[in-house]
């Protein structure tokens, strides 16, 4: 929700209008209320899928990736469905989308088709027959539905993830935020448990007693909070399996 809301006291969800500002530009999310002017309220179940699983609006144009299609791109359709009928059961808030800012010469939206070639890999993730179910299920939830890596793993200067630092953290986050190592090196958090990995997504606390602020902040409050005991498991689970990679995000001197 937070990323379609503004971030103001009176905005009404999911009505868009969010400044994301990036290294590319100023892009603004859009209304997915189903308002049938301004908001999503005429797309089919088919145009709903195409936006998660290819990146494509039902006009026909490519997304800009500050929406998340390549995390997005690996759900189930099902999940994908039960997301629109949630949307659709909304009240529609008429809000006119805002036009995006991007520098030049990013306005050209044919580019995108070259930074898809490079960095998109459209299809539904697989399930990993050698891993057990609970393992799978916390991938998929990391991977797809939460699109963790969206964040968490550092991109390279075209702005595609850096598959070889996944989930390494970063200090070129959201909003300039830093975002922190996930992987179990000492350098991110090899030294909590599955149980401290449980609690922060449930509470925001940290094993330190801190409490995560900023982006994370909001995803916890307006998801992961929402997760049941057995998903917040498997994130934990899977997130202590993953290849320890040394890095240290610290503020830069």
């Amino acid at each position: 929700m937070s990323c379609h809301t503004e971030p103001s006291d009176d905005a009404q969800p999911f009505a868009g209008g969010r400044a994301l500002e990036t290294p590319f530009g100023t892009f603004y999310s859009p209304n997915i209320t189903p308002d049938p002017e301004t908001g999503i309220g005429q797309w089919s179940d088919s145009d709903f899928v195409t936006a998660l699983r290819t990146g494509t609006a039902p006009e026909g144009h490519l997304y800009y990736p500050v929406f998340p299609y390549p995390s997005y791109t690996k759900m189930r359709e099902d999940d994908m469905l039960a997301i629109k009928d949630y949307l659709f059961s909304l009240v529609p808030v008429r809000a006119v989308n805002k036009e995006h800012e991007p520098l030049f010469p990013l306005g050209w939206r044919f580019l995108l088709n070259g930074w898809t070639m490079m960095n998109f890999t459209e299809g539904e993730l697989a399930r990993d027959p050698q891993q057990s179910d609970e393992w799978n299920r916390g991938r998929y939830l990391v991977d797809a539905l939460s699109h963790c890596g969206e964040c968490h793993t550092p991109r390279g200067i075209f702005g595609g993830t850096d598959s070889s630092m996944y989930l390494a953290g970063t200090v070129d986050g959201p909003e300039g935020e830093l975002v922190p190592n996930i992987t179990p090196h000492e350098t991110g958090i090899a030294d909590w448990s599955e149980a401290d990995i449980a609690y922060l997504l449930k509470s925001g606390s940290k094993p330190s007693f801190d409490n995560v602020q900023g982006s994370m902040a909001e995803a916890i409050e307006d998801g992961l909070s929402h997760l049941n005991d057995a998903d917040l498991k498997a994130i934990a689970d899977y997130l202590k399996s993953i290849p320890a990679i040394e890095n240290r995000v610290e503020k830069p001197e």
